[in-house]
Formats: structure tokens, C-alpha cells, sequence
């Protein structure tokens, strides 16, 4: 119980200090990648990064090329963002909060769970409907380490 208890609390403070990201798709890398991007819109040659970087200029290409396909290094983008006075942000923004996340979880893993008595229980109208369901979900997720959610 104490690690759920923690887990929420977790979840809680990313789910708060991600909110100010917003939306997903303000995120989306420009088709030809940041790099690339900012450099023009900097109004910066390839030759005149490559100098800030301290490399040949097609090595600059490959690093565009490189990132364009997503398979440039961490290490090497934030050398590119401290060349051109950026700072390079890396983080893993959720599609939902963190909380919506784990409570879809948590009622596929009952869902699971009930399944062989399900039927019968809607036999008998006997299903958790509205608040109810909520309360057992809401006491499921308290109560659960969140890594048994995930199997």
C-alpha cells in the first residue's frame, strides 16, 4: 500500500509540472528537424555551425540528416542547442495525465481479473454500474502496486 500511495504521489507532481506543456502536437519536429530549422531561421550556413561546433560542415549535414531520421544522440543535440544558444528540452510529455493513464489501466486489470464471473454477474444484474464502479476503481488503484497494472 505504500508504494501505490507513493506512486500516486509521483503521479500527482509530474501530472502538475507537465500540465504546462500542453498539447502533444506543438512538439512535433519540423519535417527536416530542429536543427536544421533554427539554423535557417537563424540565418546560419551549415559551414557557420560547423565552425560553432567545431566540425567539417558535413558533418553538420549528418547531424540534420541524423536527426530528420530520429536517430541522432542526446549528447550530440544538446552540443547543436548550446552552439546555436538553445537550450534542448527532453522530456516525455503524456498523451493524457498520468492519473487517466493508470486509471485505464487499473479497469483493464479488473476487466481481466472479472472476466470468468463477469457473465454471470450480468446474468444476475449484478454489475457495478456509475459511482459504484468508480469507488471499487478508485479503491483498487489505493490499494494496488501500479507495477501489477502493467502486466
Amino acid at each position: 500500500m505504500k508504494k501505490a500511495k507513493s506512486a500516486a504521489q509521483s503521479r500527482a507532481h509530474l501530472d502538475q509540472r507537465l500540465s504546462d506543456f500542453g498539447p502533444v502536437a506543438r512538439y512535433t519536429p519540423p519535417v527536416k528537424g530542429w536543427i536544421r530549422a533554427m539554423r535557417e531561421a537563424l540565418g546560419m550556413t551549415a559551414e557557420q555551425l560547423a565552425r560553432r561546433l567545431g566540425v567539417k560542415q558535413p558533418s553538420v549535414i549528418q547531424m540534420e540528416q541524423s536527426e530528420a531520421k530520429g536517430s541522432i544522440e542526446l549528447a550530440t543535440l544538446r552540443r547543436v542547442a548550446d552552439a546555436i544558444d538553445c537550450t534542448l528540452v527532453y522530456a516525455f510529455v503524456p498523451k493524457k495525465s498520468l492519473e487517466e493513464t493508470i486509471r485505464a489501466r487499473a479497469r483493464n486489470f479488473i476487466r481481466r481479473r472479472r472476466a470468468p464471473v463477469e457473465h454471470s454477474m450480468l446474468l444476475e444484474d449484478q454489475t457495478a454500474q456509475g459511482k459504484a464502479e468508480d469507488a471499487r476503481l478508485d479503491e483498487l488503484i489505493r490499494e494496488t502496486s501500479p507495477s501489477r497494472f502493467w502486466e
